[in-house]
């Protein structure tokens, strides 16, 4: 039950989160449709950038459906916006923009990784869409205008947009879960590993001081057999006794 609630917890931050970024951003875009040096190393570092750049073509702002000329030229655009050498006056924040920019790049040129990418944009699509026709189905079972927000194309968007960044976040969180797994794994075999090899080395140093001690031992067996003979020669000596003699009686 504490997990559950910590998840709600992380979840409510996230929506705020997620709230206030899309509102700046839409500001941001209606007045300039190109973002300022500035702008776009605040939007790549700002809290809750772990969040929001989980999705590559989210922080290179570019749609999922572009070409790879388009995927080049936006990195290129974007990378010399935030690269140090242009924003010496803010290295280590400039820096940190740069790689995010950078590892989202090369996240999508990756076929593979960009089929996943995409995959999770297309579920939350899906899963929007199925909310919308379960919320219509309902609001018609209760007699009721079959109206939701997510008739407004800009809410339709949005609710996606969320929706996509949650689902980004839920595999994040498995892929750690099962990195720390692996981890733990690896950790306990390579103990198991060193515990083999030691016994293995007892076991080597044991038969070699056995093997080196044998003459030894075959030396201080004899001895002990000689002196118990020995031994029993001397009882058995002492107990020899002359016989007796039979005094002859005179008449």
């Amino acid at each position: 039950m504490a997990a559950a609630g910590g998840e709600s917890s992380t979840e409510n931050v996230s929506d705020e989160l997620f709230q206030n970024f899309y509102t700046e951003v839409k500001q941001i875009e209606k007045r300039d449709s190109v973002l300022t040096n500035k702008q776009q190393i605040d939007r790549l570092l700002r809290p809750g950038s772990s969040y929001f750049n989980l999705n590559p073509f989210e922080v290179l702002q570019i749609d999922p459906e572009a070409t790879d000329d388009e995927l080049k030229k936006r990195f290129r655009a974007l990378s010399i916006l935030v690269h140090p050498d242009k924003n010496q006056d803010e290295p280590d924040r400039s820096q940190k923009a740069f790689e995010a920019v950078d590892k989202a790049y090369k996240l999508l040129l990756e076929p593979e990784q960009r089929k996943r990418a995409l995959d999770v944009i297309h579920a939350g699509q899906e899963y929007v869409e199925h909310n919308v026709k379960e919320k219509k189905k309902q609001l018609k079972k209760d007699g009721k205008l079959l109206d939701v927000e997510e008739d407004d194309p800009e809410m339709f968007k949005q609710a996606v947009y969320k929706q996509t960044m949650k689902l980004f976040a839920e595999l994040e969180i498995k892929r750690k879960e099962r990195e720390a797994k692996d981890m733990h794994e690896r950790k306990r075999a390579r103990e198991e590993e060193i515990d083999a090899a030691d016994k293995a080395k007892r076991e080597r140093e044991w038969q070699k001081n056995f093997e080196e001690t044998r003459d030894g031992r075959v030396d201080s067996w004899r001895t002990f057999q000689a002196k118990g003979k020995k031994s029993k020669e001397k009882k058995n000596r002492s107990f020899l006794k002359p016989p007796k003699v039979k005094m002859e009686q005179r008449e």
